[in-house]
């Protein structure tokens, strides 16, 4: 007899298979292949540019590669964009490490000392592609962990918009930076989000900033006792919350225009959670049949083990009465 599954087995986490294009650019990239990685980087839009460097940004062992392309060329915005985001990934994941920071731990100067590195490599880059996107969407992310502050950070995003005016990545980090956690509001961080969706073209996935920001809002919200779901359940339930992340999903996964651009896969495992949680089986139930058996580990990783939670929330949805 097979032993029991602890999740689904038709359920596909992997990025590559909801955006092909990575399995060939990983490939380069692990091969010191830079002609080859400028083949797929250069022929997507500026999002998904953004969003593949980003994939592939915490592969191992890349930067003295990507450090040999910058001195051949200087003024590669690619190769800056790609080593910047390798630098900041190594960061974060120092700082992501479980322990808790201790005043004689050294992780908070490597930290530092790691985001010193992605901003030095992201200036040069911005010197010489004052209007990549790439490069902008990830000095965000460097002033977010150098603690540079609001004036700073809007700037960084300001100057992302004469690039690109509703870049999706950036546009997320922007959110994350405006929340308390790093010195901002909710109201800052909902207001931005419904201001950027309500900017963005409709049909696209830019919906799932202003629910992904309800989800950030809602976890901070831990009360005693409840599970981490009760406690997002209790402040999704809310009628502003509700109205708000319903709404979002008319102009992004529920508008007739929706295509897979860039996010779409996320756009739909968010709402996908929201709607699981708010008991509204019909719109969880249209989410997760546009997915095609691929899922993402966050947002359910919240909640546990993200293919298990997936495949819950999945079998509700999908499996009674709408």
């Amino acid at each position: 007899m097979l032993p029991a599954m602890s999740h689904p087995i038709d359920v596909v986490f992997d990025p590559a298979a909801a955006h092909p294009e990575t399995v060939v650019l990983r490939a380069a990239v692990t091969a010191g292949d830079w002609p080859g990685c400028r083949a797929v980087l250069d022929s997507v839009a500026p999002m998904a540019r953004t969003g593949l460097i980003r994939l592939v940004g915490g592969a191992p062992d890349i930067e003295d590669f990507l450090r040999e392309v910058l001195r051949a060329d200087p003024s590669d915005g690619t190769a800056s964009a790609l080593l910047g985001q390798h630098l900041l990934h190594i960061g974060w994941t120092i700082r992501a490490e479980t322990r808790a920071w201790y005043e004689d731990d050294d992780r908070p100067t490597r930290f530092r000392d790691q985001m010193c590195r992605a901003e030095r490599v992201l200036i040069d880059g911005a010197v010489f592609n004052p209007v990549d996107p790439a490069i902008w969407s990830a000095r965000l992310v460097s002033a977010r962990g150098l603690g540079l502050g609001p004036a700073e950070t809007r700037r960084r995003y300001d100057r992302l918009t004469v690039a690109d005016p509703d870049h999706l990545p950036g546009q997320f980090d922007m959110a994350r930076s405006l929340s308390p956690e790093w010195g901002g509001t909710w109201e800052l961080m909902h207001e931005f989000a419904r201001e950027a969706v309500a900017a963005a073209p409709s049909g696209g996935a830019h919906g799932a900033l202003v629910a992904a920001a309800h989800l950030d809002h809602g976890l901070d919200k831990s009360v005693y006792g409840q599970s981490t779901a009760e406690t997002l359940t209790g402040y999704l339930s809310k009628e502003q919350v509700r109205a708000e992340i319903h709404q979002a999903a008319e102009r992004s996964v529920g508008h007739p225009g929706f295509t897979r651009g860039h996010g779409w896969l996320e756009a739909l495992n968010t709402f996908a959670l929201c709607f699981t949680l708010l008991g509204d089986q019909q719109a969880a139930a249209a989410a997760f049949e546009r997915m095609d058996g691929l899922a993402v580990e966050e947002p359910w990783s919240h909640l546990g083990d993200a293919a298990t939670e997936f495949g819950k929330a999945r079998d509700r949805a999908l499996g009674g009465d709408r």
